[in-house]
């Protein structure tokens, strides 16, 4: 009994609500700035581009690509954000549940804790799909790569993802499956895990701010710009904590090496210096800050709108009944 209770808990209306919004919020959210994280991962996996401030090298992708070369990719990376958003808030929304069943009082260490699992099931369940993501994004137009066929005729394409034409989700996944093995779709797998920590701190910091702010303002919905404020301070925070980490990841999803995190850090510091592992904070902190602070707002105000019809339709039935 007690086992069809916690299931219960887990598989609900509510948590489907929490999980359709965290989805909606954060496919709003990286699509107004999706330039944005086409030029940080570029920053962070290309080592020959030059670090510079976000305009800067959004023009430069420009000049490169032309304006087709922001938009890189979206379709995929939306469809994996809904994806990934909404096997983490579910998880994190079905765990609080079952945590603070009973009148149980939160605290951010079990926050903390509830967010970092909730990553972990979602890193490996959609990593194939980010990793296919970063390769769409880094992949170059069809005239570079002919170019680059005529310049390297004898580099083998299995040992070179980047000489590789991805058409689309499903054909990167195959192709990456196919030229590197199962196992390819899971690169950067343990910086990801690591990486949970990320959402974690995020979530701890946005859900401590926020039940102080309802106790202070004594009210459970709070106004959109306090929503947009928290999501904001929360993501930076978790950003500037973890940045080397998502470093790491990125290349490791690029297929750039193959050596491990350790490996890597240790050459780019010896060959780059410490400042290596920030390349690129100042276009993420504006990229992810931004997105965070929309997403949170867009989830927490769907989340009141369906729940207050919920509300007001039970209302209804009850007074009919």
């Amino acid at each position: 009994m007690a086992a069809g209770s916690k299931m219960g808990d887990l598989v609900s209306y509510k948590n489907l609500v929490h999980a359709v919004a965290g989805a909606a919020g954060s496919s709003v959210a990286i699509t107004s700035f999706y330039p944005l994280d086409v030029a940080r991962t570029k920053l962070q996996v290309e080592d020959h581009r030059e670090a510079k401030y976000s305009v800067f090298v959004l023009g430069d992708i420009m000049n490169e690509e032309g304006l087709q070369g922001l938009y890189r990719g979206w379709f995929p990376v939306v469809t994996s954000v809904w994806c990934s958003n909404f096997v983490y808030f579910y998880t994190f929304n079905g765990l609080k549940t079952l945590a603070y069943k009973g009148g149980a009082k939160p605290y951010p260490a079990k926050d903390l804790l509830l967010g970092f699992i909730a990553g972990v099931v979602n890193v490996v369940l959609t990593t194939p799909l980010w990793v296919a993501n970063t390769r769409l994004k880094l992949q170059v137009s069809k005239k570079k790569i002919d170019k680059r066929e005529d310049d390297h005729s004898k580099v083998n394409k299995a040992s070179n993802p980047s000489t590789t034409t991805y058409k689309g989700l499903l054909d990167a996944m195959y192709k990456i499956a196919r030229d590197e093995g199962v196992r390819g779709l899971w690169s950067g797998t343990l910086p990801s895990i690591v990486l949970a920590i990320n959402p974690a701190i995020q979530f701890m910091v946005y859900e401590a701010v926020k039940r102080r702010l309802q106790k202070y303002a004594d009210a459970k919905e709070l106004s959109g710009f306090v929503y947009f404020l928290m999501g904001a301070v929360a993501k930076m925070i978790a950003t500037i904590m973890t940045y080397p980490l998502q470093i790491i990841q990125s290349k490791l999803r690029a297929g750039h090496f193959h050596q491990g995190m350790i490996h890597w850090l240790k050459t780019t510091i010896k060959n780059q210096g410490w400042l290596a592992l920030y390349k690129g904070l100042e276009t993420k902190l504006t990229q992810t800050v931004a997105m965070a602070a929309l997403m949170f707002l867009t989830y927490e105000k769907i989340t009141a709108f369906v729940f207050r019809m919920m509300r007001q339709q039970f209302t209804a039935k009850a007074k009919v009944g």
